[in-house]
C-alpha cells in the first residue's frame, strides 16, 4: 500500500504537534506516514516532545526509511518568522503549500490518502488563498465537480448539502439535484468502506421536516423528490426525517448516514458525540482526503498537551479507505 501523507495544517497550531505524536504512537504509522509540512516547526516539537525516533527528510517516495520519522520539507519556516498561535499570512501560505504538495504526489499515485492537520480560515486568506476551507482545496486542486463533506465516526456518520455559506444561503442551497448528488456520495462512500446495505436518512430542513407545508415548501418541493430518485435506483433512504429526531435515530443505530442540509445542522449533534473521534472526509474526490475534526486550537498550541485521537481516527479511516478501494 501507497504511503500516507500528513499535511501538518497551520504550523502556528496544533496541527505539527499532533502529526508527530499521531506518527510515533504506533510502529505501524512510523513505517506507513510521511509528514508534509516544515522542517525547522517541527524539530521545535521533537525537542518538546522529547521525541525519541530520528527525522529522515526526503525528496521522493524511494527515500523512505522505516524506523524513522519521513518528512517532505516543503518551506523553510521556523518560529523565528510565525508565531506560536498567533493568526499569521505566513503560516496561512504555509499551510497551504503543504496542502498543494501532497495533493500532487497523491494524484500522480505517488502517494496513498491524504491527511489533514488543521488550518485556520482567517491566516489563509492573509496568505492569498481566497478558500472556504480544506474541501473547496481539495476539490480545486483535484478538478472535482460534484464533492460534500462527510464527518464519520463509529457512532454516526453525516453528509451536508453545504457546508461553509451563511445560514440563508444555505437555505437557497436545498435543491433536488444537489440532494440527490450528496445521497449518491454518501450511499457510494459507505460502499467503499465495506458496508453492504447501507441505509441513509435525509433530514429535513424545516421543524418538523415543514409540517406539510405549514413551516416552508423546501422539503416537499426539493428534498422529498430528490429521495424518491434516490429510491427509485435502489438505494435505502429515509426522509425527509424531522432534524430534531434523526440523528437520535442514528446514534441508535437505525440508519448508517444521515444527510444534513447545512453545516451546524450536521456538526453539532456530530462534535456532541464524537468530538475526539470524529473524522472530516472529503466524497467525490479522484484521491482520499481524511482530516481530524478539530482545529487549529491555537489556544493550546506550543504546550505540549494537544491530543492526537482524532488524527489516529483519520488516519485509521483513511486507511480503511484505501484498502476497500485498492
Amino acid at each position: 500500500m501507497k504511503k500516507t501523507l500528513i499535511t501538518m495544517g497551520d504550523p502556528a497550531g496544533v496541527g505539527p504537534e499532533i502529526s508527530l505524536k499521531a506518527v510515533e504512537s504506533d510502529p505501524k504509522l512510523l513505517n506507513s506516514t510521511v509528514i508534509v509540512g516544515s522542517l525547522g516547526i517541527l524539530k521545535y516539537y521533537k525537542e518538546l516532545l522529547k521525541s525519541p525516533s530520528p527525522f529522515n527528510v526526503i525528496e521522493n517516495m524511494a527515500d523512505f526509511k522505516e524506523g524513522h520519522v519521513n518528512i517532505i520539507d516543503v518551506l523553510d519556516l521556523d518560529f523565528d518568522k510565525i508565531k506560536i498561535g498567533e493568526v499569521s499570512p505566513i503560516a496561512g501560505n504555509a499551510a497551504y503549500q503543504y496542502l498543494e504538495k501532497a495533493i500532487g504526489l497523491s494524484m500522480a499515485k505517488e502517494a496513498g490518502p491524504v491527511v489533514t492537520g488543521p488550518l485556520n480560515k482567517e491566516a489563509l486568506h492573509l496568505g492569498g488563498h481566497n478558500y472556504d476551507g480544506h474541501t473547496e482545496i481539495f476539490a480545486t486542486l483535484t478538478k472535482t465537480p460534484k464533492y460534500t463533506m462527510m464527518l464519520w465516526s463509529e457512532i454516526m456518520s453525516v453528509v451536508h448539502v453545504s457546508t461553509h455559506c451563511s445560514l440563508r444561503d444555505a437555505c437557497d442551497r436545498v435543491k433536488k439535484e444537489r440532494v440527490l448528488d450528496v445521497i449518491h456520495l454518501g450511499y457510494q462512500a459507505l460502499k467503499n468502506l465495506g458496508v453492504e446495505e447501507p441505509k441513509l436518512a435525509v433530514a429535513g430542513l424545516n421543524p418538523h421536516s415543514g409540517e406539510n407545508g405549514i413551516f416552508g415548501s423546501e422539503d416537499i418541493e426539493e428534498i422529498t423528490p430528490a429521495i424518491e430518485a434516490a429510491k427509485a435506483e435502489g438505494i435505502n433512504v429515509e426522509g425527509p426525517v424531522p432534524p430534531d429526531t434523526v440523528f437520535l435515530k442514528a446514534s441508535k443505530g437505525k440508519y448508517d448516514l444521515v444527510v444534513a442540509m447545512y453545516h451546524d445542522q450536521g456538526h453539532i449533534p456530530m462534535k456532541m458525540l464524537a468530538f475526539d473521534s470524529g473524522v472530516n472526509t472529503t466524497l467525490g474526490l479522484p484521491i482520499i482526503r481524511t482530516s481530524v475534526d478539530h482545529g487549529t486550537a491555537f489556544d493550546i498550541a506550543g504546550k505540549g498537551i494537544a491530543r492526537e485521537e482524532s488524527m489516529l481516527w483519520a488516519l485509521k479511516l483513511g486507511t480503511r479507505f484505501a484498502e476497500h478501494i485498492e
